[in-house]
């Protein structure tokens, strides 16, 4: 990695994205810690300290939430948009057509999601003002209609302003932007880990502290081998040879490549929608005046702050969305009719259907792995939890997952660039 900096840093085209990607995440981090009037902070990081699920959110957003900065909700309702538009090229097929124009029909995608942003940024403000509100946190000094409205507006303005900065830093082809500011919210959180860490350290805690570190240089490596993982099912192209003694049949030997984690963080951020919407239902119902209601939603509060139940039910909603979002990430019966057409074949087994069913088979296996891994990447804080019982020193799965994902990507992209003009040159 420090080899491919170095030879990006003697690359002027390279190195001037570089210094553009660090100029942008200096504004996003100096953005992020302008804060929103009429706020109590200290209540603020209380409250998100108290609730794991809106620590989650708090990572998707780049660590803006905790502050109730101008970008307090960060680029996850475009993330969210993204997501939808996802979904909906499954079930819409004219949208499926535009997704197949080309660069045409992506850059309609785009400014679709773009559009959709602004109202998704509206509803999860809103939502995040009335948990706020409801809380037993004194987080909002004044609740008056106007300022509430100033808040949402200034929220979503500071989402549409980040979304505007991940695609000027995606342009620079050295990573992917949206990505990247993400990165640099959870990398810019952890100085103030390490001194809260140092600030109530005992000398006693040196094996859990050992533990922890072991821990993380582990999941890391693991991370990144199943990251890169993937099964590369063998593929031939029949082609027409014409040699000297009359006309032959050759071939040309080649491989499909299937990621064992072909979804990235995407699950998670489904399964923590799915354990959120529940709460802030449960938030809104908390004090209805029917009794039954009341005491059916206050059940449903005090069920998932259990830590075992939490616990099981992200890891089976992480696994069960790596399978959901598997099926939309790839197609067996696309790749095997896209196959027919260029004239290839796996060894073996008849194009068409049975090429389909072999390849959702393997995509099956391996995912189940990839899966299995990710959801346990999730639940490992409170895994440490429960068997150290300490909350000063953690291992954040999910944010190790981001940032190793993050940085072997734009390591590749940059290497691409380095490799490009490398040709150019000669």
């Amino acid at each position: 990695m420090w080899n491919t900096l170095t030879q990006a840093w003697r690359v002027k085209e390279v190195r001037n994205g570089l210094l553009f990607v660090i100029a942008m995440m200096v504004i996003f981090r100096v953005a992020a810690n302008i804060p929103l009037p009429g706020i109590d902070l200290v209540a603020l990081r209380s409250f998100f300290e108290a609730n794991q699920l809106l620590g989650l959110l708090n990572v998707f957003s780049g660590g803006t939430m905790s502050n109730f900065s101008i970008v307090a909700l960060g680029v996850g309702p475009y993330i969210t948009a993204s997501i939808v538009f996802q979904l909906l090229a499954m079930i819409v097929p004219r949208i499926e057509e535009i997704q197949k124009e080309g660069e045409s029909g992506q850059k309609r995608i785009s400014q679709w999601t773009r559009l959709l942003t602004v109202p998704l940024s509206v509803v999860q403000s809103l939502a995040l003002l009335s948990i706020m509100r409801n809380s037993s946190f004194p987080i909002l000094t004044t609740q008056e209609p106007l300022y509430i409205m100033m808040l949402i507006a200034c929220v979503t303005a500071g989402t549409m302003f980040l979304v505007w900065l991940g695609e000027l830093i995606t342009e620079r082809k050295v990573g992917n932007g949206i990505s990247l500011l993400i990165f640099a919210g959870i990398v810019s959180g952890l100085p103030s880990t390490v001194s809260r860490f140092f600030a109530t350290y005992d000398s006693s805690q040196w094996m859990t502290v050992v533990l922890y570190a072991a821990a993380a240089i582990a999941m890391v490596a693991g991370i990144v081998f199943v990251s890169e993982g993937q099964r590369n099912v063998p593929v031939q192209y029949a082609r027409q040879s014409r040699s000297l003694s009359g006309t032959g049949n050759g071939g040309v030997n080649s491989s499909l490549p299937l990621r064992v984690n072909m979804t990235g963080v995407i699950p998670i951020i489904f399964a923590v929608s799915m354990l959120l919407f529940p709460s802030v239902l449960a938030q809104f119902f908390a004090q209805a005046r029917t009794p039954a209601v009341a005491n059916a939603a206050n059940w449903l509060l005090l069920t998932l702050q259990n830590q075992t139940v939490y616990g099981v039910l992200y890891f089976l909603f992480v696994v069960g969305f790596t399978f959901f979002y598997a099926t939309i990430v790839f197609q067996p019966e696309r790749v095997a009719e896209n196959l027919q057409k260029q004239g290839g074949f796996i060894p073996g087994i008849r194009p068409g259907a049975q090429t389909a069913s072999y390849l959702l088979s393997v995509v099956e296996r391996i995912t189940l792995g990839g899966a299995v891994f990710l959801g346990f990447v999730a639940v490992t804080p409170v895994i440490a939890q429960a068997m150290t019982g300490s909350t000063t020193v953690n291992v954040d799965g999910t944010s190790l997952l981001i940032v190793v994902a993050v940085v072997i990507e734009s390591i590749k992209q940059i290497e691409s660039q380095i490799t490009m003009r490398s040709y150019d040159v000669y």
